[in-house]
């Protein structure tokens, strides 16, 4: 049994950053070595300093949709929906609140180009729902829906596309992959100029990265699935480099978890589907080298995947000491590269 609690740490509510830090690359940086046990305190856009000419970073181009949408009964019932996987062209998985209302068979209205109807039941109150339209359901989302900001982000955010990255391409997620929201165009660009290779993968953030864990024994834990896509020239690049044993750094805890899903041996292979891999320690890497991450909430999956690879131990030591060095953590908070 591997205890949910050995992975809680307090966290003082005004840690939590609410909004983000402007520029993007000001946010801090907290540096720890694993091999030298080293640990230093920077600003991320000193993070060049810590990579090689001939690292290669993995970056998650997946966008976010404005999945959070409001919607009422017939009856006047007001719901708040939030949308995960899309299943065809007009079903959707979706969490609803209040989820004992959204009964089978239940239609709820968004505004007058826009309904749905609750069509199947599936776990943790996620309902499967199937869309009715007018006009290119795309657009429409984008003019009705809301930045699907985590419950613990009170405040408005006034620039939607702060919690985009600046590399996003591909639209299908339910919350950004949080670590590359620190990196600026003129950034990349100065990496890319070192030499460093940037590649880019893909993995829609759904309901698997931020389900809390309500087990105590994490091993009996199920993760949601998420769909990934790792390119033929992505694939190259990243086998090409462990040829030659450069680094792949992961861009954060989304970027591991399809590297981690295609890898082999100390190889990878370009393919597309679903992975509800769960890493948590004592976990052996098999592709990455490096870690590129966020602060993350107490006894979640994705703290776990950052113990399997610094150790738990040491990573509730660095969330303290990050605690006391007043770090932002969570969304919009501070980062902290894992070497």
């Amino acid at each position: 049994m591997i205890s949910r609690q050995d992975f809680f740490y307090h966290l003082p509510e005004n840690k939590i950053a609410q909004t983000p830090i402007e520029p993007r690359d000001a946010s801090a940086l907290l540096v720890y070595n694993r091999e030298s046990g080293c640990v230093e305190h920077r600003q991320f856009k000193d993070i060049i300093e810590y990579l090689r000419p001939d690292d290669l970073l993995v970056i998650n181009t997946s966008r976010v949709i404005m999945a959070r949408l409001f919607a009422s009964s017939e009856q006047g019932r007001k719901f708040e929906l939030l949308l995960l996987r899309r299943v065809n062209t007009n079903c959707w998985e979706t969490l609803i609140r209040p989820a004992k209302k959204a009964k089978l068979g239940q239609k709820l209205t968004v505004n007058e180009q826009l309904s749905l109807t609750v069509t199947s039941y599936l776990e943790d109150g996620v309902r499967l729902v199937e869309f009715a339209y007018k006009g290119v359901f795309e657009n429409i989302l984008e003019q009705v829906g809301h930045v699907p900001l985590p419950p613990y982000i009170k405040e408005k955010l006034e620039n939607k596309e702060r919690y985009q990255t600046v590399y996003s391409l591909q639209e299908g997620s339910s919350a950004a992959p949080t670590a590359g929201l620190h990196f600026t165009p003129e950034l990349l660009a100065k990496i890319k100029e070192f030499g460093c290779k940037i590649v880019e993968i893909l993995l829609h953030v759904g309901t698997a990265t931020f389900r809390p864990v309500k087990v105590d024994d994490i091993t009996q834990h199920k993760m949601h699935s998420e769909y990934y896509e790792l390119s033929e020239d992505a694939a190259i690049a990243i086998n090409t480099a462990k040829e030659q044993g450069r680094r792949v750094i992961a861009v954060g805890t989304t970027s591991v978890r399809v590297l981690e899903s295609v890898g082999a041996g100390d190889k990878v292979k370009a393919q597309s589907g679903y992975t509800d891999i769960f890493i948590y320690p004592p976990y052996q890497f098999k592709i990455v080298d490096a870690l590129l991450t966020n602060f993350h909430l107490p006894e979640s999956t994705l703290i776990m995947l950052v113990s399997a690879f610094a150790g738990r131990g040491k990573t509730l030591e660095l969330y303290n000491l990050a605690i006391e060095k007043n770090y932002r953590f969570f969304s919009f908070g501070d980062a902290m590269l894992i070497l």
